[in-house]
């Protein structure tokens, strides 16, 4: 910025005469010039349209700018981005900037307000201020402060003793004194001498001047504070004293806070002696906690609730094998097994809300082994304290104990169904050979050709069993009226109990819905009744009692739930069941029936399907006075009702002929389902897996009517193939076909047809029509 000198009044060249009025104007208007240029007072005007300045010419002189009557508003940019001079700015708020003049260097403190002129849309047209000289105000008030700030630091506590001495040279050579500069009212009364102000050092304190003297002499010389205790031998008094040296060091003064402590130190003597009967106290008490910690053989561990260990006994360190140094600072986490540790972070978090927890984990030993230690971990005070008990023993043997209990049941499993498949495969086998003989008479043959289709039955009725009871059957669920089903059960299990035997059925007057497989519900009805038939040895009485939307209890150490539940009972009047058998009972192939009166497998039916319908069934028995099973299925809400759409009868598609992708990777099934659906007339493709049954449908010139699909399969499986086809080829009926899969057992609501292994090509025959009459009616 270039600075010029500032016009005087003596440069203004005198103006032709004006008339009166005009020269009083003028005469106004230099005196407010001049009133405003000896108060430091400027004025401007910034023109937001033409970007001009218009300043006065104490605003020039304030800025060291030449008097002109404007500029551009760019020539103080800086100073008037620094003062906030913008449209936007609030307007009549003060602020304070400062300019520095480029010829001399020197700075200067300018206030300034203004007022914002708008046109009749609001929009700012001009800025119209005042600015003014506050430098020295300023300079005024920061040195204001600044003693404000020193007084008060130095009078914070006047209850002490507190005074500013300052170091003096001796009268005679190097025996030096300090002087009392200042000195508030407290240092006054404890010294006992009104007017300290003055008075030397030594006058005050005679014989102990020196020790006095010395110490001061040190924090002037290292210019580090002090904080001692002193005993006042000539009047036994004790000291607190506090000495720092005031700044800068040339003033050689010390500033001294000090307080009598006397009575605080006979109080303190007075607590010596109890305090050390205390302390002898705590010291036996920390001895006994100590032996605790020490000797106790369980695992102790705090930690914060972050899970960082601060601690941890020896007991830690003789189990797992970690030293202290090992495992202060480290997670709780990194001790404990990979697939545990996301277990322990949920425990953590339950912790931190303040509830306590009991959790079992796999802890690493130091070795690179396992523990397993059953933890207890209680937060209090802010930490997490862990008491842990290592069960590894107990639990190898419980294992052990299970895995002989699985053996003996595997082979108990595998006997029974040795034993029976055995008997089945003797009469499939003997009829086969029968059936061989070239001599073989129709009835004959036709009589063995039965004993197998029978025995095949009965094969596929024992697998379904064993399915039901490991709950990996595939149920076809429906929702139903239990009501409407125990009527038709209660009228069959009269012609097959006997006519000794009476069937009394309970049922309520509204109907009990439940989804669930019908034909599996059926069948365990009937295991049930049957069971109480035989426990009555032909007489009795067999009641069949229906309850709806109560809870299921516990059972067998299961948790109850609160329903609502269908319970089904069926009650006999038997002999009863012997309570060392009520465990067993369910077991598959356990029975107390004699050889070739049962298989054991009914009740093992009835408890799977139970369970895999998620309810459960509970028995309750004595010696002598009869037995009561109990079903428990979920109960759901009534189904709405639809009417079936109209469409071509199963007869009307019987003769159709059908294009089937067969999708099988069992070459034995897939060549002889080929071979089936040949001889019914229809057309089959056969594809070894899902994969390959995609890229058939892909590429196939003419189109499939329908696909039969296996479901456990390498790579895709069945279902998931059809649930693509769904998606790619909606028009396209699929129909699945298991001996066994635990994805059917999971998902029962998948939504396609299924035929279950063994299957007969009547079966597959039928199932194919359906199909066929399906697509029918959605072409109609």
């Amino acid at each position: 910025m270039t600075v010029s000198q500032p016009r005087t009044l003596d440069d203004v060249k005198p103006e032709p005469a004006r008339p009166p009025a005009e020269d009083r104007l003028h005469a106004a208007r230099d005196h407010l010039v001049r009133a405003q240029e000896a108060a430091g007072i400027g004025l401007f005007a910034l023109d937001l349209r033409e970007g001009r300045l218009h300043p006065s010419p104490a605003f020039c002189r304030l800025h060291g700018l030449e008097v002109r009557a404007d500029y551009p508003a760019s020539i103080l940019a800086a100073e008037l981005a620094e003062a906030r001079l913008t449209p936007e700015a609030p307007a009549g708020q003060e602020a304070i900037y400062r300019v520095r003049d480029a010829a001399t260097g020197a700075s200067r403190w300018i206030a300034r307000s203004f007022d914002i002129e708008r046109d009749a849309d609001g929009v700012p047209l001009r800025l119209s201020g005042v600015v003014r000289d506050v430098t020295e105000q300023r300079a005024q008030r920061t040195a204001l402060a600044e003693s404000e700030q020193h007084y008060r630091t130095l009078f914070e506590q006047m209850d002490e003793g507190y005074c500013v001495i300052e170091f003096i040279d001796g009268p005679h050579g190097p025996l030096s004194d300090y002087v009392h500069i200042q000195a508030n009212r407290a240092y006054a009364q404890h010294a006992g001498i009104d007017n300290v102000v003055g008075r030397r050092l030594r006058d005050m304190v005679g014989a102990e001047a020196d020790g006095w003297i010395a110490l001061y002499g040190e924090v002037l010389r290292t210019g580090h504070p002090i904080r001692i205790q002193r005993e006042l031998v000539a009047t036994g008094r004790y000291l607190e004293v506090a000495a720092f040296r005031i700044e800068p060091p040339s003033r050689r003064q010390v500033a001294v806070l000090f307080q009598d402590v006397t009575a605080r130190r006979r109080v303190e003597h007075s607590l010596h002696s109890k305090a050390a009967d205390l302390e002898a106290e705590v010291v036996a008490q920390r001895r006994d906690r100590d032996r605790v910690w020490t000797l106790s053989p369980v695992l102790k561990v705090v930690a914060s609730p972050a899970g960082r260990i601060e601690k941890v006994n020896p007991s830690w360190t003789r189990t797992l094998g970690w030293t202290p140094d090992e495992t202060v600072g480290r997670s709780v986490p990194d001790f404990l097994a990979p697939e545990e540790r996301a277990a322990a972070a949920l425990a953590l978090e339950r912790l931190a809300a303040g509830a306590s927890t009991d959790l079992e984990l796999t802890c690493l030993t130091r070795e690179g082994g396992t523990r397993r230690v059953l933890w207890t971990v209680v937060p209090e005070d802010g930490l997490l304290y862990g008491f842990g008990r290592d069960i590894t023993e107990q639990r190898q043997a419980e294992e052990a104990l299970r895995q002989s209990q699985k053996l003996e049941a595997v082979g108990q499993l595998t006997g029974g169904v040795a034993h029976d498949f055995n008997n089945l495969l003797t009469i499939i086998r003997s009829s086969v050979e029968f059936l061989r003989r070239p001599d073989l008479a129709p009835e004959r043959k036709r009589r063995y050709l039965d004993a197998v289709s029978d025995t095949v039955d009965r094969a596929a009725k024992l697998t379904g069993q064993l399915l039901a009871f490991a709950r990996r059957q595939a149920l076809k669920p429906e929702t139903f009226d239990v009501c409407e089903r125990l009527r038709g059960i209660s009228e069959m299990l009269d012609s097959v109990t006997g006519a000794r035997i009476r069937v009394v059925t309970d049922l309520p007057g509204e109907p009990c819905y439940v989804r669930a497989d019908a034909s599996q519900f059926e069948t365990a009805l009937v295991n049930m009744a049957v069971n109480g038939r035989d426990a009555m040895d032909g007489e009795g009485r067999l009641t069949l009692h229906l309850d709806g939307g109560a809870p299921m209890p516990p059972i067998r150490g299961h948790a109850g739930a609160a329903g609502p539940f269908v319970a089904v009972s069926v009650t006999d009047t038997g002999t009863g069941i012997a309570s060392g058998d009520l465990g067993r009972i369910f077991e598959p192939f356990f029975t107390t029936k004699e050889v070739g009166k049962g298989t054991g497998l009914g009740l093992s039916q009835v408890i799977g399907f139970a369970k895999q319908s998620g309810g459960d069934v509970d028995v309750k028995s004595r010696a002598g006075a009869g037995t009561t099973f109990t079903l428990y299925l979920p109960q759901v809400a009534a189904p709405a009702e639809t009417s079936a759409p109209a469409g071509p009868s199963e007869a009307a598609s019987a003769e159709a002929r059908l294009r089937v992708l067969v999708v099988e990777d069992n070459l034995e099934v897939g060549r002889f389902c080929t071979q089936i659906l040949e001889e019914l007339g229809h057309h089959p493709v056969w594809a070894e897996n899902a994969e390959a049954a995609l890229t058939e449908l892909e590429r196939a010139a003419t189109p499939f009517d329908a696909v039969f699909s296996d479901v456990v399969m390498p790579g895709m499986g069945g279902i998931a193939l059809a649930r693509i086809l769904r998606e790619k080829f909606p028009a396209l009926p699929v129909a699945l076909t298991s001996g066994y899969s635990h994805v059917l057992a999971q998902d029962d609501t998948h939504g396609f047809e299924l035929l279950r292994k063994p299957y007969s090509a009547e079966e597959l025959g039928r199932v194919l029509r359906g199909m066929a009459a399906r697509r029918a009616t959605a072409a109609a």
